[in-house]
């Protein structure tokens, strides 16, 4: 809503987001005030109060009683401040002068509360601020002071509205409505065309009118200047001195610190300050019916809501990474490493993992393979304790589907003029069953072979490929073993290697009551292969076994062995490897976070007049650290997401060359959310720096 005056002045609606009265006017307007006799617009409601309190002329905003202010300088002690009293009232415009080390810019910042006296008692707004935690103090700067440096003190990465709408970040403002009122102050500063501009785009003068503006954005009743005209030309000057008069006129305390006599000349009360102490006070000026701004309602606590730092936290932490985006390449580099190592590594060991599993299990999970001696024995096959009646006395317990005598060794096989050493295995007429291992050529012996001692044998492929290579059929044929003809009556089906790593076609299979009789020269066996009808109750059968064998032998001169064990202790093994893997490319992701907290430590070097400006405008500790914690998140959040997609093309790659790999989403989440933990950990240390940071020591650093 507009209100037009006379005169051709005009007021914003407050409810808008612009509180300020047009440049050139005496007065500020909003909704449900009324115009008093000042010619001032006050709040109905507030109407007596104010009336009561104008008479009130003398009250005391700012009230500093013998402040002290010593620094240590070797084995000197620097009196900044020696003993000032000073008392600043309500709507007063004070001038502070002094030469160079006289210590007025140490009394302004204690003034500011951007520093604290050695001694003595500052109270603001009634209000003792050596009482006041350092959150207290920057909600205090934020509610009471404008800051005006004479170097400005923007943000260079930030344009001119996102300067000003630094301190109604931290008051919580919501976005929308700190945007109208920053577009509001820089319209009325003539900076309305210069929103969207750098500090680099603008002049001296547009830059110490942006100043201005961020400290008029959150309606502080004190302005303090600290020569806001020393880096300006004269006119630039005479135009924020004249800016700040108008200030003054609106109703507000304004603070100018200045070396400059023709400067100071602008206030009504000019304080001379020199060494440390003042020398000369004009004193209180008073004016009737002087505009006064309540200051009877400010609040110190915090109006920022957590959500509101977030983002704010997150939109300086992308200003941060697209500024210094080779430095942003370094450092994403190391955890993009660290994650695509995560992400390949664990991939590879799955697929390895998976890999042994399906050779383990295509022997099948219900076998159990039961082996002479006591467990631990090596040469178990060499040892008198497994007989094929046993191998049939088991076959008769309940749940038993098969029990496979075997015998096996190494042999030389003939074929014509081929010789070729192989494995030679007696078993039962069961096997392919048992085993689940069909014949791919001819059949395989049965229980007549077996009664009758057969002379015949089963190849595996790798046999039948070495003594046929041209493709010859092997069925039909006869082969030597130990000089004993042999019919070949069936090739196997190709297998591949075994879990140990060994050519499980690389065999050649033959009735057990055969080989005993005609190859081995022996009555035992080296194994019994067990297949139970229900893997659920192979523990309970196991047991059955070893009693009934127990019985049998009178000792436990065996051991026995279930499928699922193997495989227990396979997956432990493939685990144990996955987790070394897995081991290295943490260590990958470990230097990758190192690396991203030296790079945010070298951050807050740089940007420490950043965080100065930021804790003079009123954020908090948990601002700073919420900032450059979310900016180290950012930063391994973003390598964590480049990180997978690089796993994820390095991983199929090594599929492609033949390595087993199998991808899943739990290492993929995994990695990312180590990335973001370690920019969260890896980023507190700096961020806890930044946020333990003096403001006044961040605010003069260069």
């Amino acid at each position: 809503m507009r209100l037009d005056l006379t005169g051709g002045r005009s007021y914003e609606d407050r409810d808008s987001g612009i509180f300020l009265a047009h440049r050139g006017t005496y007065a500020i307007f909003q909704r449900g005030y009324e115009k008093c006799d000042s010619g001032m617009f006050l709040p109905v409601a507030a109407r007596a109060q104010f009336s009561n309190r104008a008479a009130a002329m003398n009250d005391v905003i700012l009230d500093l009683t013998a402040i002290e202010k010593h620094y240590q300088n070797g084995d000197t002690i620097v009196r900044a401040l020696d003993g000032v009293s000073l008392k600043i009232h309500s709507g007063e415009f004070v001038a502070i002068m002094g030469q160079s080390g006289s210590g007025k810019s140490t009394l302004m910042n204690i003034i500011g509360c951007l520093d604290r006296p050695t001694s003595g008692s500052y109270r603001v707004l009634g209000k003792e601020a050596a009482n006041l935690s350092p959150d207290e103090l920057a909600a205090l700067r934020r509610e009471t002071f404008g800051f005006v440096f004479q170097r400005y003190n923007l943000l260079a990465t930030a344009t001119a509205g996102e300067n000003v709408e630094i301190p109604s970040v931290y008051a919580g403002l919501p976005k929308q409505k700190r945007s109208i009122r920053a577009r509001g102050l820089l319209q009325r500063l003539g900076l309305g065309d210069r929103t969207d501009h750098r500090p680099a785009e603008l002049s001296g003068g547009q830059q110490q009118r942006v100043a201005i503006a961020r400290a008029l954005v959150n309606d502080p009743p004190v302005i303090l200047a600290d020569e806001p005209t020393g880096a300006l030309d004269s006119r630039s000057g005479d135009e924020v001195l004249s800016l700040l008069k108008e200030l003054h006129v609106e109703g507000r305390t304004i603070i100018l610190i200045t070396h400059a006599e023709n400067v100071a000349q602008h206030a009504s009360r000019i304080v001379r300050i020199q060494d440390g102490g003042i020398l000369d006070d004009s004193g209180v000026v008073t004016r009737e019916n002087r505009p006064l701004v309540d200051i009877a309602d400010l609040s110190l606590k915090s109006a920022v809501t957590l959500a509101a730092s977030m983002q704010e936290a997150l939109v300086t932490a992308w200003r941060s990474l697209r500024v210094n985006i080779f430095r942003t390449v370094l450092t994403l580099l190391g955890i993009i490493i660290g994650v695509a190592a995560v992400v390949a590594m664990l991939a590879v060991g799955e697929g390895s993992r998976q890999k042994v599993l399906d050779r383990i299990s295509s022997f099948g999970t219900n076998l159990m393979l039961i082996r002479p001696g006591a467990a631990g024995i090596r040469n178990a096959g060499d040892i008198v304790t497994l007989i094929p009646e046993d191998a049939a006395a088991i076959k008769a317990l309940p749940n038993i589907e098969t029990a496979l005598p075997e015998r096996s060794g190494r042999m030389t096989v003939r074929f014509g003029n081929r010789d070729y050493q192989t494995s030679v295995q007696g078993t039962g007429a069961d096997f392919p069953q048992a085993r689940d291992w069909k014949v791919a050529e001819g059949q395989f012996f049965n229980a007549d072979d077996m009664k009758q001692y057969a002379p015949v044998v089963v190849l595996g492929r790798t046999v039948a490929k070495t003594l046929f290579p041209d493709g010859g059929e092997a069925v039909g044929n006869y082969v030597l073993l130990k000089n004993v003809p042999f019919l070949v009556i069936g090739v196997m089906t190709e297998k591949g290697a075994s879990p140990n790593g060994s050519d499980q076609d690389d065999v050649i299979f033959t009735p057990i009551n055969t080989g005993l009789v005609r190859l081995f020269g022996k009555s035992y066996l080296s194994s019994i292969t067990i297949k139970v009808s229900d893997a659920a109750d192979i523990a309970a059968t196991q047991e059955r076994v070893e009693n009934l064998l127990r019985e049998r032998h009178r000792t436990e001169d065996f051991s026995v062995r279930n499928m699922a064990s193997y495989l227990q202790a396979a997956i432990e093994t493939q685990d144990t490897f996955t987790l070394l893997l897995g081991t290295v490319a943490a260590i990958s992701l470990l230097v990758g976070g190192i690396g991203v907290m030296n790079i945010m430590l070298v951050s807050v070097v740089e940007r420490t007049r950043e965080i100065g400006i930021r804790m003079a405008t009123g954020a908090r500790m948990r601002d700073i650290l919420l900032q450059f914690n979310i900016e180290a998140a950012v930063v391994c959040a973003a390598g964590g997401l480049l990180g997978i997609l690089v796993g994820v093309a390095a991983g199929m790659i090594l599929r492609y060359s033949g390595m087993s790999v199998i991808f899943s989403l739990t290492p993929a989440l995994l990695a990312f959310a180590c990335a973001s933990a370690t920019g969260l950990i890896f980023g507190y240390l700096p961020a806890r720096k930044a946020a333990r940071l003096d403001p006044v020591v961040a605010l003069a650093s260069e």
